[in-house]
């Protein structure tokens, strides 16, 4: 695919689409060193300074990566927006799919890793989604927004305590989708009420120390809203 000549509005954004495009089109592969900033602004026919920032905002995507003396090199053809937008319009069963894989694995990283100050992270969030709940133990319904924010915050507490630093940037890339999934969830009837004993008992496996039973304590937490979700979808197709 040729490059061409960039329009005169939004120049940046519009070189960045240009090369994002090279990049999931295969024209360059990973490892390829991309053109110099010289013969980018040749060809797409913009100042230097354009080129520079375009391959900037790439870099930060994690498709590009400079180094000192040698150049700019092809690291990922994956747009990590595609995957965003994909996400989005995933449902709740993917994603509490998806959750499931991350939050057992974090659960049991975190019983084996944890520090103090990790589970005082988990008990505060905890702390902060009782203090919207009503007498049966459920969030008021008029604060679904908030209650997810702060269970949210627990499970990245949780995928946090692993330690692992691609682990939690990848929930914390994700936990958007997440808080999305909840909010529509809690707003669902045919939903299963949550068991906040469920969140307390994630906590006290990692406390333990027990990887097993931490990670077993993740998946049970999920498996209810889970198998309600399938039987709606199977409801659904009948």
């Amino acid at each position: 695919m040729a490059l061409r000549a960039a329009g005169r509005q939004s120049l940046v954004d519009t070189v960045v689409e240009q090369l994002r495009a090279q990049l999931t089109g295969g024209e360059w592969k990973v490892g390829d060193r991309v053109p110099t900033e010289h013969a980018l602004a040749e060809q797409l026919q913009v100042g230097r300074n354009t080129v520079r920032e375009a391959v900037r905002v790439l870099v930060h995507d994690g498709m590009l990566r400079s180094r000192q003396g040698e150049g700019t090199f092809v690291v990922s053809t994956t747009d990590p927006a595609a995957v965003m937008r994909g996400l989005r319009r995933a449902g709740i069963r993917d994603v509490l799919e998806l959750r499931v894989a991350l939050e057992a694995e974090g659960a049991r990283l975190a019983a084996l890793r944890h520090r103090p100050a990790d589970l005082t992270r988990m008990r505060a969030a905890l702390a902060a989604q009782a203090a919207l709940e009503d007498a049966a133990g459920q969030p008021d319904a008029d604060r679904h927004e908030l209650y997810a924010e702060h269970d949210v915050a627990f499970h990245t507490a949780v995928v946090d305590a692993a330690h692992n630093s691609a682990l939690s940037a990848t929930y914390a890339w994700f936990s958007g989708t997440v808080r999305e999934a909840l909010v529509t969830a809690l707003g669902d009837r045919e939903m299963p009420r949550l068991v906040p004993g469920d969140h307390q008992a994630v906590v006290d496996a990692i406390a333990s120390g027990n990887p097993e039973a931490a990670e077993a304590a993740a998946r049970a937490l999920l498996e209810v809203p889970k198998r309600a979700v399938e039987a709606l979808l199977a409801a659904d197709s009948a």
